[in-house]
């Protein structure tokens, strides 16, 4: 195995790896670093998210960069805001200890002054996604004319998300003479088109097999009664207690509606769909990267180009038409050489995509019973027991408390404390799930969790969100004020309220 330091890199662009801790590279760095190093011809490279892609297309690139010249020389496009930004802040993590060195990001949803006043000051790369950066071309704020690097990272998921008249227009921006790089974790036909009509011979590289799952991946289904979808959720979510996901719906509404449900069930979870603001997005991340939420809520569109480490499950409420997006979605847990796991709630009908998308991945799914009640309290006990066990006991700040509580507990033997402690936080799971039904019966009449569900979506009621949150000091009685400040009707019924930081839905 070799290490980076075999690499023709400048001792600067070195320091900044052995301080990040990168030692070996990645399949796809050890393949694509000693090429870009050394010739200047275009390349195609498969490789899926978190190999580490961005060094291995920016650490050459900033080999070779002219750090005397301010003007443009790289331009790297990502399909979103949130790779993008990941995307500079990795290449300036690399470029520490380079002299004269500066990147800026340009993207949709933020200041378009600020932007062009960093474009003014000059940076040598250039990162954006489509839409901004023809934007700014159209106002004839880049100068694209020095560029001697063009990047397309993750260049299917901009045509997925119709950018290909974007990429089309900024390519011809660009000089005839330059090298292009084109990124990919799958090669639809339009990826190839791509290729054919913007790269001169390029050369293909691969660090794994093209549109096959990651595989450090497991891949699991349960079939279900379509009523019954929710309540097949809360139990798998149940059932790991550690669990760290993103739940990927096909809707906005449909996400949105389920991230409600699951808020007022008490699990940590929120939502990320095309409704929200890109401050309301920012927030969101914001906890689900410190771990705030265990479970993000999202549409395919919203959740691309994120860029999350330590994901434990992927989970599929409703499965994809295309099974490139299924190899999207579940690429994003099993990374660094962790073990993941891609869960599919299908019913009867949708067994046909279960197949299709294994053929297309090489991977077996495996068909797994919804748990029951009895497995998935014993679950959480023996986490509660370990989480207990874990806690550090700090003397210095309960020793004032401790005669008093011994006190209180004095009339308690061992085992009745035990007990009663446990049954503290265990007691809501056991009401809960006794006499539950099984859901793998998929002609179960009979669900609380899914007459719930089915209450909620009343078609009688209308979803509405307001900018007013907790931080306004807003609570239900003073939300219904302002409701009914508007005199929209006599006697108008509100139904489910959430409040949450900034912003809630009535």
């Amino acid at each position: 195995m070799i290490n980076f330091t075999e690499f023709s890199l400048k001792p600067e662009i070195l320091k900044a790896l052995a301080e990040l801790g990168y030692v070996s590279p990645t399949p796809i760095q050890e393949k694509a670093i000693p090429q870009l190093l050394e010739s200047n011809q275009d390349l195609k490279a498969f490789a899926q998210t978190g190999t580490g892609k961005t060094a291995a297309f920016s650490l050459p690139i900033l080999q070779n960069i002219d750090l005397q010249n301010t003007k443009t020389q790289a331009i790297i496009l990502a399909p979103t805001r949130e790779l993008a930004i990941q995307i500079t802040k990795n290449i300036e993590e690399y470029a520490k200890f380079l002299p004269n060195f500066r990147a800026l990001t340009i993207y949709g949803g933020a200041s378009i002054d600020t932007q062009i006043r960093g474009l003014k000051r000059g940076a040598q790369i250039l990162v954006g996604t489509p839409g901004r950066t023809v934007d700014l071309i159209k106002r004839r704020q880049i100068d694209l004319s020095q560029i001697k690097w063009l990047v397309l990272d993750e260049a299917d998921e901009m045509l997925n998300m119709g950018f290909k008249d974007e990429l089309d227009r900024i390519l011809e921006e660009t000089p005839k003479e330059k090298q292009t790089l084109l990124f990919s974790a799958t090669f639809p036909q339009e990826v190839h088109n791509i290729a054919k009509n913007y790269m001169n011979k390029p050369l293909e590289i691969s660090a794994g097999k093209v549109n096959v799952g990651t595989a450090n991946v497991n891949h699991e289904y349960y079939v279900i009664a379509e009523k019954n979808r929710y309540a097949a959720l809360k139990r798998i979510a149940d059932v790991n207690p550690d669990i760290y996901g993103i739940i990927f719906c096909r809707t906005r509404m449909e996400t949105q509606n389920i991230a409600d449900l699951l808020i007022a069930d008490g699990y940590s979870a929120d939502s990320l769909h095309g409704d929200l603001s890109q401050n309301q997005r920012d927030l969101v991340m914001q906890k689900f990267r410190n771990k705030t939420i265990q479970l993000l809520v999202a549409t395919d569109v919203a959740a691309r180009g994120l860029d999350v480490n330590d994901l434990t499950h992927v989970i599929n409420y409703k499965l994809p038409d295309q099974g490139e997006v299924y190899t999207h979605r579940s690429g994003r847990t099993g990374r660094a050489g962790k073990t993941g796991c891609s869960v599919s709630i299908i019913n009867i009908k949708e067994g046909r995509k279960v197949q299709d998308i294994q053929r297309i991945i090489g991977k077996k799914f495996e068909q797994k019973q919804i748990p029951h009640g009895k497995e998935i309290c014993e679950k959480q006990l023996f986490k509660l027991i370990d989480k207990v066990k874990a806690v550090e006991v700090n003397d210095d700040q309960i020793a004032e408390y401790l005669d008093v509580i011994y006190e209180k507990l004095a009339s308690l033997d061992r085992e009745e404390l035990i007990k009663k402690f446990v049954s503290i936080e265990f007691n809501s799971f056991l009401s809960y799930y006794e006499d539950a039904d099984d859901l793998n019966k998929t002609t179960s009449s009979r669900d609380k969790d899914s007459s719930r569900n089915a209450k909620f979506t009343d078609e009688n009621f209308t979803r509405y969100f307001i900018n007013l949150g907790k931080k306004d000091n807003i609570n239900p009685a003073k939300l219904i004020g302002v409701i009914n400040e508007q005199n929209i009707a006599n006697n108008l019924e509100i139904g489910q309220i959430d409040i949450l930081d900034s912003f809630s839905f009535f």
